[in-house]
């Protein structure tokens, strides 16, 4: 039976440590920072709008 695990913490409480033993025993890792970074890259739409956003309320 499938479950979902949710690591969360400060920093250096041990999540990313976590999330390597988890990935060596080959559990699909999905890493909300990662994600994040990628949204916002150079060029996206969504940093184009954030962008945007931003320097409308100076």
């Amino acid at each position: 039976m499938p479950f979902t695990v949710a690591l969360t913490g400060g920093i250096g409480s041990g999540k990313s440590t976590i999330a390597n033993a988890f990935a060596a025993l080959n559990v699909d890792i999905i890493d909300a920072d990662v994600i994040a970074r990628q949204v916002v890259e150079p060029g996206s739409p969504a940093l184009t709008a954030i962008v945007k956003r931003m320097v409308s309320q100076f």
